[in-house]
C-alpha cells in the first residue's frame, strides 16, 4: 500500500513544482516592471534641454524648469538621434539583428522644422551624418557608401564580400570584444572620412546549423577566429570626399595586430589605436598632416593591457589629452598628457588604491568621473581640475550611480540604486544640487521593505585571500534552522557580481521559496586593483574554481546551512565555472546549472581568450588543464548537472556543450540537458522566460 502512495506523491510534487516555478517567476517579473526609469534620453547642444522617448514621441524638457515641455516629433520609430546641428532627426526602424551589436536597419532622416523626409534608406548599417550635416555615410553589403544628403550615395569601396572583405564595419571578433560596429569616422571639417578595411579571407569559417521550421535545415557560415588562429588583416584608409581619392595609411610592419579604434583630434589630425597580438602593448598613433606618424600614448604590461575603449583617451584641445590608465600605478586613474611633451604624463589627476571606472564629461575647468573611492562595490560621481586639485564628490548616497550629463555639464541626470533600493532618477546642477526628482519608484520601494535584504560581507579563503561576497536569506530566516544554498556567480576577468546596485533575477525566486542565495567575486574579478585581477592570467579557471569551492565549503560550515544541499549556477563564463566547480567539488555541490558554458578556451575567440590566457601555441597547459572536458570523469554521483545551450549561439558555440557531452558520455556520467533551437547566447527574446522557469523548477526538484 505504501509504494503506490510514494509514487503518487512524487507525481503530485512534480506537478506542483512546475506550477510553483511559473507562479513565483511571474510574481517577480511583475515586481521588476515597477522599477521605472527614463528611456531614450539625449542632452541637447545648448546644455539646457534634454529629450526623452515617451509613447512614440520625442519630448523636449528643460533641465531647470519642470513646466517646459514640448513635442519635437511624433510617429513610429525604434530609435532616434539628432544630427549635429539638431535641425534633423535620424529615425531607426525595423531592426534585424546580425550579432550582438550589429543590425540591418531602415533609416529616415527628417527635418525638425517641417518633418520632411530628406532621406529614406532600407537595410543599411551604421548610418551617420558628417559634422556639417551635408554628407551621409553608411555600410551595405560589406562596402562603405558616402554621398550628399538627399542624393544617392555611392560606394567608395567595391571589394566588399561576405566572409572575405568588410569595409567600414567591424568583423565578428572586433564587434564582440571591442563593442563597436561602425568602423569609420568623418573628419571635423567633413572633407574626409577614415575607415577600416577587414580582410577576413584567411580567418577560419565556423558553421552553425539553423532550423527555423524549414523542411531542410541550413548551415549559417561566418568568420570566427578561435584562439591561436588567424585574425582579419586590418588596414586604415583615408578617403577625400571632393577628389574621391583613397590613401592607405601605414600602420606598421606587423600584420597580425589590432586596430580597434580611429578618431580625429579637435584640430583635424587622424589618430588610431594599435595593439599587438598578445595584447601586452597598446599605442595611440597620431597621423600628422605632413605624413609623419607619432606615438603619443603607450601602455605596456608583462601580462596584458586591458582592452581599451575609444574613451580611453579624450582630447582636451590640439595638444592636451587625458588617458584612463591602469598600469602606471596598478589602479585605473586619470592622467594628463601633452603631445609636445612626449609619452610621459604631465601629471596624475587622480590617485589612490581605488579606481576611476569612467569619465562622464570634460569642461574647460573640470573632469567629471565615476569611481570606487568610497567602496569597490559602489560608484559615485566626482570632479577634479586639470591640476589634480579641488576634487569634490557630487553624489551623496551610498550605492551605485549612473550619470547622463548635459552638454558642458551644466546639469546631469543621475540614476541611483543600491542593493535594496530600486532606481531613483534626479536632475541636479553642476554643483550636485537637486533640481527635481523625475522617478522615485515609491511603490516598489515600499514593497521592497518587506523583501529579504542583500547583505554584504568579506570572506577569507584558507589560502588567505580576502574576497567580497553577499548573502540573501529568506524573509522568515531562523538561525536555528538549516537552509539549502544556491551559489550564483560569473567570475570572469575584470567582472563584478558583488555590487551595491539593485537587481531582481530568478535567484530571488529561490529566496522566496526558502533558499539562501550567495555570491562571491573571486580572484581575477575587477575593481580591486591590477594585481588582484591579473593573477589569473594564463591559467583561466584554476584560481577562480578554487575560490568558489572554498566559498561553498565556508558556507557549508555555517550552522544555518544544510551542507548536503548546496548548488551552483552560472551563464557563459559562469557556466564554465559551474562545470569546473561541479567536477572538481568532490560531491560538495548537490546540483549545478551551466548555461551556454565555455568548456574549452580553445573553442573561444582570439581577442578575449588570448588577452587573458596567452596563445594556445605558447601556453597549452592554460587551455587544457582547466578545461571541464578533460576532467568529466570527476563528476560525482550525487551531483545533478543541467547543461543548457542555444544552437545558434554565435558567441559561445554549442560545440562547447556537445564536446562536454561527448566527454561525460565517454566517462559514463549521467546529466540533464535543455537545447534551445535557433537561439543566441542570451536566449532573448524567444526563450528568456522558458529557460528561467526551467532553472527554478530544476533547483526546486534537485536542491
Amino acid at each position: 500500500m505504501k509504494k503506490p502512495l510514494i509514487i503518487l506523491a512524487a507525481i503530485f510534487t512534480s506537478l506542483t513544482t512546475a506550477a510553483l516555478a511559473q507562479k513565483t517567476y511571474d510574481d517577480l517579473t511583475a515586481l521588476s516592471r515597477l522599477n521605472r526609469g527614463v528611456s531614450g534620453l539625449r542632452s541637447m547642444q545648448d546644455g539646457e534641454h534634454y529629450t526623452v522617448n515617451r509613447g512614440g514621441a520625442i519630448l523636449r524638457h528643460s533641465y531647470a524648469d519642470k513646466d517646459v515641455c514640448d513635442t519635437l516629433y511624433k510617429g513610429h520609430f525604434a530609435s532616434y538621434e539628432f544630427t549635429p546641428a539638431e535641425d534633423m532627426i535620424i529615425l531607426g526602424n525595423n531592426y534585424r539583428p546580425i550579432y550582438r551589436h550589429s543590425s540591418m536597419v531602415d533609416y529616415q532622416i527628417v527635418t525638425m522644422a517641417d518633418k520632411k523626409v530628406v532621406a529614406d534608406l532600407k537595410s543599411v548599417r551604421d548610418l551617420t551624418l558628417s559634422p556639417d550635416s551635408k554628407q551621409v555615410a553608411y555600410a551595405k553589403d560589406n562596402n562603405l557608401y558616402v554621398g550628399a544628403l538627399g542624393q544617392e550615395a555611392k560606394a567608395i569601396t567595391n571589394d566588399g564580400e561576405w566572409n572575405r572583405v568588410i569595409n567600414g564595419t567591424a568583423d565578428w571578433v572586433y564587434e564582440e570584444e571591442y563593442g563597436f560596429t561602425k568602423a569609420y569616422a568623418f573628419s571635423p571639417d567633413s572633407k574626409k572620412i577614415a575607415y577600416l578595411r577587414f580582410d577576413e579571407s584567411e580567418v577560419p569559417t565556423f558553421e552553425m546549423m539553423r532550423f527555423d521550421g524549414a523542411l531542410y535545415n541550413k548551415p549559417y557560415s561566418f568568420k570566427y577566429p578561435k584562439a591561436g588562429d588567424k585574425n582579419s588583416v586590418v588596414e586604415l584608409w583615408l578617403y577625400d570626399i571632393a577628389s574621391a581619392k583613397k590613401e592607405l595609411i601605414a600602420s606598421g610592419e606587423e600584420r597580425d595586430e589590432y586596430i580597434p579604434f580611429i578618431g580625429w583630434t579637435p584640430v583635424g589630425e587622424l589618430y588610431y589605436y594599435r595593439i599587438d597580438r598578445k595584447q601586452r602593448n597598446f599605442e595611440v598613433v597620431l597621423c600628422h598632416a605632413n605624413g609623419e606618424q607619432q606615438v603619443i600614448y603607450k601602455e605596456s604590461s608583462a601580462r596584458y593591457v586591458e582592452r581599451p575603449a575609444l574613451s580611453t583617451i579624450r582630447f582636451i584641445d590640439g595638444d592636451r589629452f587625458i588617458a584612463h590608465n591602469e598600469t602606471l600605478s596598478g589602479w585605473n586613474h586619470i592622467y594628463l598628457y601633452s603631445i609636445k611633451n612626449g609619452l610621459q604624463p604631465l601629471r596624475a589627476l587622480t590617485e589612490g588604491e581605488w579606481q576611476v571606472t569612467s569619465i562622464v564629461e570634460t569642461t574647460d575647468k573640470y573632469i567629471y568621473y565615476m569611481s570606487t573611492e568610497s567602496s569597490p562595490l559602489r560608484r559615485n560621481l566626482y570632479a577634479v581640475d586639470y591640476k589634480g586639485k579641488h576634487k569634490r564628490r557630487l553624489t551623496e548616497r551610498e550605492g551605485t550611480y549612473s550619470i547622463a550629463p548635459s552638454k558642458g555639464m551644466k546639469y546631469y541626470i543621475s540614476t541611483f540604486s543600491s542593493a535594496n533600493e530600486p532606481r531613483s532618477v534626479e536632475i541636479r546642477n553642476a554643483k550636485g544640487e537637486l533640481i527635481r526628482t523625475l522617478v522615485d519608484n515609491a511603490e516598489l520601494n515600499e514593497k521592497m521593505q518587506q523583501m529579504p535584504k542583500k547583505e554584504f560581507f568579506t570572506f577569507t579563503t584558507e589560502r588567505g585571500d580576502k574576497l567580497n561576497a553577499y548573502i540573501i536569506k529568506p524573509a522568515d530566516f531562523d538561525a536555528n534552522k538549516k537552509y539549502p544554498v544556491l551559489l550564483t556567480q560569473y567570475s570572469g576577468p575584470g567582472s563584478q557580481s558583488v555590487a551595491d546596485s539593485f537587481s531582481l533575477g530568478w535567484e530571488n525566486v529561490m529566496v522566496g521559496n526558502g533558499y539562501i542565495v550567495i555570491c562571491c567575486d573571486g580572484r581575477g574579478t575587477g575593481y580591486m586593483g591590477e594585481e588582484f585581477k591579473k593573477q589569473t592570467y594564463g591559467d583561466l579557471g584554476r584560481l577562480e574554481v578554487e575560490d568558489q569551492i572554498s566559498f561553498a565549503r565556508y558556507m557549508a560550515s555555517q550552522p544555518y546551512v544544510d551542507a548536503d544541499r548546496i548548488g551552483i549556477y552560472g551563464w557563459s563564463y559562469g557556466g564554465f565555472m559551474a562545470l569546473g566547480c561541479a567536477l572538481k567539488g568532490e560531491g560538495l555541490f548537490k546540483m549545478a546549472i551551466a548555461v551556454a558554458p565555455v568548456t574549452s578556451w580553445r573553442y573561444y575567440d582570439t581577442i578575449y581568450t588570448e588577452i587573458y590566457n596567452d596563445l594556445p601555441q605558447d601556453n597549452p597547459k592554460g587551455y587544457d588543464e582547466n578545461s571541464p572536458i578533460n576532467f568529466a570523469n570527476k563528476l560525482h554521483e550525487r551531483t545533478r548537472l543541467l547543461i543548457m545551450h542555444g544552437t545558434a549561439d554565435d558567441n559561445v558555440h554549442v560545440q562547447n556543450t556537445m564536446e562536454m557531452c561527448h566527454a561525460l558520455n565517454r566517462a559514463g556520467k549521467q546529466y540533464d540537458m535543455m537545447i534551445y533551437p535557433d537561439q543566441n547566447h542570451s536566449m532573448y527574446p524567444s526563450y528568456s522566460y522558458n529557460i528561467r522557469i526551467k532553472m527554478i523548477q530544476y533547483t526546486l526538484q534537485n536542491l
